[in-house]
């Protein structure tokens, strides 16, 4: 049994033959052709025409298979290329956001009469019992231990350890952080502690001081840390217990420590600023 391919193949044969045969009866006459060659063409045409259909197929589907690793080819560097310029995209963003937050924190700089010392932060520490950050700058750059470190919106944290060229800041929210603070409004005074939580408790706030949801709380100035004035956060929940002579109260931070990338270090007072000025 002859297999449909080996047919085919046999009819392309056939067909070429045939082809030659009428082209070399035709050819051998210069006027029309009579008799056997016009029974020939009669016979031939139709085959003529299905292998000239039948090789303008095969020559179109080889063009569209080179047309298309052409367009393969060309979609692959086109890809290359636009993840290039995707990238070199978002490293001009970055430098813009940079630029803002650079120029944010240099218009808040001259409102802290004390030199202050920006730095990058490069490190989170990872437990969920500890809130701190390592910044990129330490005693070889002026920062000490017990520096307050503050952005525009407010109060940061603490340095509790410094090395030469990095120092750990124990943030606001961290459970053993404490800043002496007041309610700008009203000046009622009490210890602003870390929640642990994105929150804050202000504790030793008297039942008979005003304080409403949404009361700014600032810095006091009186506990030698941070300067007077800096904000550490608003008034969000007010519980006034039946007994006790405290009201608690829950502070949210002015700072988002989420998205925190550059800071300020102040610098000490009594060795930068020997006018004592604040």
């Amino acid at each position: 049994m002859f297999s449909k391919r080996m047919i085919l193949i046999a009819v392309v044969i056939l067909l070429v033959a045939v082809n030659v045969i009428l082209l070399t009866i035709t050819g051998k006459h210069s006027q029309a052709p009579s008799g056997l060659g016009r029974g020939a063409l009669v016979v031939v045409s139709p085959f003529q025409k299905e292998l000239t259909g039948f090789f303008q197929s095969i020559k179109n589907i080889w063009n569209h298979y080179f047309y298309l690793v052409s367009t393969a080819e060309e979609n692959r560097r086109l890809r290359k290329e636009l993840g290039q310029h995707l990238e070199q995209l978002n490293e001009c963003v970055e430098t813009g956001l940079a630029n803002q937050r650079l120029r944010h924190m240099l218009g808040f700089e001259p409102d802290v009469q004390r030199p202050m010392i920006a730095a990058r932060v490069v490190g989170r520490d990872p437990s969920p019992w500890a809130k701190t950050v390592t910044v990129d700058k330490g005693t070889a750059d002026g920062v000490n231990q017990s520096a307050p470190v503050v952005i525009p919106e407010g109060i940061v944290g603490v340095v509790v350890e410094a090395s030469a060229h990095y120092a750990k800041v124990l943030l606001l929210i961290d459970p053993n952080s404490a800043v002496d603070a007041l309610v700008q409004s009203t000046r009622a005074r009490g210890i602003v502690k870390g929640g642990g939580e994105g929150v804050c408790i202000f504790d030793y706030v008297l039942r008979k001081h005003s304080v409403s949801v949404g009361d700014t709380v600032v810095s006091s100035g009186l506990d030698g840390v941070f300067p007077k004035g800096l904000r550490v956060g608003r008034v969000s929940e007010i519980v006034r217990q039946n007994a006790g002579i405290f009201q608690k109260v829950s502070v949210t931070p002015s700072v988002d420590f989420e998205i925190l990338e550059e800071v300020f270090v102040i610098s000490d007072q009594a060795s930068d600023n020997p006018s004592g000025a604040s």
